[in-house]
This record gives structure tokens, sequence and C-alpha cells, in this order.
């Protein structure tokens, strides 16, 4: 993929993440603190995930985008392995709701035309869709950590014993982890035995100028990245 860092680090942070469709803010705010961040798409699918939807504010509330994927008999898939359905034309519908609910935002116009670029590419695996966004959106947010994929890593094993052996391979002298894991983690030895350290990201989520009404947390960061433009970032951090 051509984002790797080398590995001659001598302190290094890693966090690792499942691919998520249009991420929320505390996803990229994990991705900022880091020097390099792991999609973990070598894992089983979750269905009704955040893995193929999210949410945005619209004038009629909340609404939830999901990419339609191939499920008949492919209980067992991995992320990576996922088929996006291909006789739904969720492109057009994604994208007529996103300008429906963003086209007057201030900095929609500026940031619309390389996002829609992307779904447009009419992916065939979800995790290169998710993945493919996930980078765009990156960018357009200037946040500078290396990337990688699970998968192209010879890695094994589940829960903590996998993002430690991740970790490990990757040269990590410390995992940061999201605050969900923190009781499989601490049920662990995994990482102590790789002399790695952890730290859970406590994220608090910040406020920001919205369309319709009452803020709405939670949704997806192109509710912030088209309110906010370029001050996206500097808003990210300020719930660290």
């Amino acid at each position: 993929m051509g984002w790797r860092c080398l590995n001659d680090m001598s302190q290094k942070k890693i966090a690792i993440m499942q691919p998520t469709y249009f991420p929320w803010l505390g996803y990229f705010a994990l991705m900022d603190r880091v020097d390099e961040f792991v999609f973990l798409d070598s894992v089983q699918f979750e269905r009704r995930s955040w893995q193929q939807r999210n949410r945005i504010k619209t004038a009629n509330g909340v609404q939830l985008l999901t990419v339609p994927v191939m499920k008949k008999g492919l209980r067992q898939q991995k992320i990576n392995e996922v088929e996006i359905q291909q006789d739904v034309n969720y492109i057009a519908k994604h994208i007529g709701s996103i300008s429906a609910a963003y086209s007057k935002a201030p900095f929609y116009d500026r940031y619309r035309e390389d996002l829609f670029s992307v779904l447009a590419e009419n992916y065939t695996k979800l995790s290169d869709l998710t993945i493919g966004l996930t980078v765009k959106l990156k960018n357009m947010l200037g946040i500078e950590c290396c990337l990688c994929k699970s998968s192209d890593m010879d890695v094994s094993g589940t829960k903590a014993d996998l993002l430690a052996n991740i970790c490990e391979q990757l040269s990590a002298t410390q995992y940061i982890s999201p605050v969900g894991s923190r009781g499989y983690l601490e049920a662990s030895t995994a990482f102590q035995e790789k002399n790695i350290a952890v730290e859970y990201n406590e994220y608090i989520h910040p406020e920001y100028p919205q369309l319709f009404g009452t803020f709405e947390p939670f949704m997806s960061i192109i509710d912030l990245l088209f309110n906010t433009g370029p001050d996206s970032l500097a808003i990210i951090r300020s719930g660290v």
C-alpha cells in the first residue's frame, strides 16, 4: 500500500481499529495521536455495525447511511473479504443524502468532489471503500501518521494477543487503545509480556457549529468537515 513506517524509531505509538464507513471524530483523534495506524481488516465482519454504516445530520434529524453487502451464506467472513452488493445503487443514494444534508454547509463545495470521487470508484470490496474514504479524509484533515493493514501482515491470535502481536511486528513501544477495549486488555498479560505500554484514548466529544438546530454528537466526520473546513483538525484535538 506504500504507507508503512520504517521500524527504526526509538519510540513508536501504534493504534489499531477496524475499518469504518465515514468514521466519527474520535476515530481520527486516535489516528492523530500515533505514529502508525493499523486498519484491522483481518478479523470477522460484524453485520449492521459501523464497519458498513454511519450517521449524518439532516433537516429531518439523524440519518443512517448503510453500504449494502453480500450476506447469503457468508456469515464467517473477514472484513477484507466482504463484497458490496452491486445490484443496489447505494452510491447515488448516499451522494444524494449527503448533498441534501450539507449543500448549504460553509465548506461543502470545497470537499465534496474529492469525497464523491472515492465513492464513484465503485469498489467491489467493502474494506477497499472504507479504507479509501478514510485515507482521503485523513489527508483532508492534515493527519500525518503512517498507515497499514493487518491483512498485509503475518500475525495470528485473537483480541489482546492479536493486537500485541501486531504491535510487536511493527516495533511499537506504546499502544493507544479506545476505552471500549479496556476490559479484555486488562484481563490479558499479552502487552506486558512484550514490554509494550498501553494507554487509553479518553476522548471527550467537542461541540462545533452544525446546521439544523441543537448540536448532535457522534456524527460522521463529514459533518465536522463540511461545517468547519480547515478548522476541523483543531476541533478534533480539542476533544482529546
